[in-house]
């Protein structure tokens, strides 16, 4: 399985900047942008949580779990 990001989605649901994101939870907008692609290793739970709160959603909405084969 492959973990894949959806955090994109989220933003552009909520019309939400990088830049304006990363200043609500308090990470920099370049963690923000690599967390974005999905180039992290993981993530804290208290990250998640406020990225969660700042976009009203659960942690199911950021994150999907999909078989390696089509995740590409």
């Amino acid at each position: 399985m492959d973990i894949i990001v959806r955090l994109d989605v989220m933003m552009a649901l909520h019309k939400m900047k990088g830049r304006d994101l990363a200043a609500q939870i308090g990470i920099t907008e370049q963690n923000l942008s690599l967390l974005k692609s999905g180039k992290v290793k993981g993530i804290r739970f208290e990250t998640l949580a406020k990225l969660c709160e700042a976009l009203e959603c659960q942690p199911g909405d950021l994150l999907e779990a999909v078989p390696r084969d089509v995740a590409g």
